[in-house]
């Protein structure tokens, strides 16, 4: 009230100084002059008489998290009731209303789509001035500048709000890719961010490493994916992060993966001796060849054929340690999932182990299952762990107990996450599941009839699946050497780790990650590989059930 006075006193001083300045004006002015001044007199009169207002908002921007609610608050200062005059919150143009409030009530018919059923007016304080529009279920949509208009009969004000709506989405999850380039390249992914997250590589002690590249992608409701790459040449930065950071909201999230230095590759510095001793014996060689060219090209063809020959030896007993040390760079940790178990499976606290409860029937025959499923069973679980892309390895210790029977099998390996695993049922690409099997006493391939000529039974088995390039393979850790593969395979759904067993003491147990390297087979030439065999034949045409027709 005090305001308001002391207002009114300088309006009305105010017009006693013009009215004063007037009488002195008046024998210098034209009667069109005098006419034009007493009308600006009087307009400015009936706007000092009329109830002035003016509308504020917020001065930073509101910042919400996208699916959550928030309110676009405004007032009118000096504060007035609101309750009779018309309030409305548009976007860009006036027709684009979010909310309008008119007469006393909502006028939902001028109200956009997108947010019929979704704002509300907030009317609390409306009496003192205050007031504001809570938008539900926030969307990337809604990001953007915001107006609230207030109109009271012929006056009206506007003022203008900005809302953020940030995203912060899953990941980032760095992925080893393998070598290349003398180096391990990495990739860390994220989905679910709007707006576009800031990536970050960083070592342990927090240095900032540049990305190699960086894709990003908007899918329909406008969030951002991306993906950054990285190749790491120190074998010092055994530990490298991978952060993605909001721009707006400051929040982010880090992923920090090791890469063991044994993983890096080097150069043997022999080559480069090798290259210099061959020069030197080049030109020595020349020299004799111009005396005695007929003998030496003798001599030297002979040597030649040996050593194509001790290099095809060679080759063959490195071969299949090459390959098993290729896979182990794509360990995965793999765990069982207890809600996939059988009944009469037992998984350890760890679920890293599954066995066998007692007193479980074992006397029934495979041979007369076929229209007896209740006879005998597959007793299956799956891995926790499932995928739809990338190469994944791990291995699993199988125990046969004190005195394996015929009854006693296992098998491992992967299969489809929608195969049905009640009863009995044929283990085999025909039900989408892809394993090597022990069965009465004989390690067997489900593609071939015949069993499979192993010097021994393979006890630690490794699985390499791959699912891009349809292969699944499978090694005896006990020296290292290939079991068998199915190869050609196009995948269309995720793939679990499947493990299946039989009888009194067997058991299947999944090793750790970090035995892979302590159990390494010996990679000597001298390791025995005469069992080496394809055992894909036929594979490609039968283990396709996947594709489309």
């Amino acid at each position: 009230v005090g305001s308001q006075e002391q207002s009114s006193y300088f309006q009305t001083l105010l017009c006693v100084i013009l009215l004063s300045t007037l009488g002195k004006m008046v024998n210098s002015l034209d009667s069109s002059l005098l006419r034009d001044f007493f009308s600006i007199l009087l307009l400015q009169v009936s706007m000092w008489g009329s109830d002035s207002f003016l509308v504020i908002g917020p001065s930073e921007p509101i910042v919400a998290m996208l699916g959550t609610d928030t309110v676009l608050p405004c007032r009118v200062s000096p504060p007035l009731n609101l309750e009779s005059m018309e309030l409305r919150w548009f976007r860009s143009q006036f027709s684009e209303a979010v909310y309008v409030y008119r007469n006393g009530m909502e006028q939902a018919g001028e109200q956009l789509v997108d947010f019929k059923g979704r704002a509300e007016l907030v009317k609390d304080y409306i009496t003192e001035g205050r007031v504001a529009v809570r938008i539900y279920s926030l969307r990337i949509s809604d990001n953007g500048m915001y107006k609230c208009f207030f109109k009271k009969d012929s006056d009206f004000e506007v003022a203008t709000l900005e809302l953020k709506v940030i995203g912060l989405g899953s990941g980032p999850h760095v992925f080893m890719v393998g070598p290349e380039d003398k180096g391990i390249r990495l990739t860390c992914r994220g989905k679910g961010w709007f707006p576009q997250p800031e990536v970050q590589w960083t070592d342990a002690r927090g240095e900032k490493i540049p990305s190699l590249s960086e894709d990003e992608t908007q899918d329909d409701d406008g969030l951002f994916q991306i993906e950054a790459s990285l190749i790491v040449r120190d074998s010092s930065k055994t530990e490298v992060s991978c952060s993605m950071k909001n721009p707006f909201f400051g929040q982010g999230q880090v992923e920090t993966i090791s890469i063991p230095e044994s993983f890096f590759p080097r150069t043997s510095p022999w080559k480069i001796a090798f290259a210099g001793t061959f020069l030197i014996l080049g030109g020595f060689v020349v020299a004799v060849m111009f005396l005695a060219w007929k003998q030496q090209q003798e001599k030297r063809r002979v040597w030649e054929v040996q050593k194509e020959k001790k290099e095809e030896s060679k080759a063959k007993g490195k071969t299949v340690t090459q390959n098993w040390r290729k896979a182990k760079l794509y360990a995965a940790a793999i765990t069982l999932d207890p809600d996939s178990a059988h009944p009469n499976l037992i998984l350890s606290e760890n679920r890293k182990q599954v066995s066998l409860m007692e007193n479980v029937p074992q006397n029934c025959d495979a041979s007369v299952c076929q229209g007896q499923e209740e006879c005998e069973a597959v007793f299956s679980v799956l891995g926790r762990n499932c995928f739809n892309t990338g190469r994944h390895y791990w291995e699993v210790q199988v125990n046969m107990g004190t005195v394996a029977g015929p009854v006693n099998k296992w098998a491992v390996g992967v299969c489809s996450n929608t195969v049905r695993r009640e009863g009995w049922f044929v283990e085999g690409p025909e039900k989408n599941i892809w394993v090597v099997a022990y069965e009465k006493g004989e390690v067997k391939f489900p593609t071939s009839p015949e069993s499979l000529s192993l010097k021994q039974h393979p006890q630690r088995i490794g699985v390499f699946l791959d699912w891009e390039d349809g292969d699944v393979s499978f090694y005896n850790m006990a020296d290292g050497s290939h079991i068998c593969s199915f190869t050609g395979l196009t995948f269309y759904e995720t793939l679990c780790p499947y493990f299946s067993l039989r009888g009194t003491g067997t058991s299947v147990t999944i090793c750790s990650g970090l035995d892979y390297t302590e159990n390494c087979p010996d990679s000597s030439p001298n390791t025995s590989v005469t069992h080496l065999r394809s055992c894909d034949t036929g594979a490609p045409q039968e283990a396709k059930p996947l594709l489309l027709p």
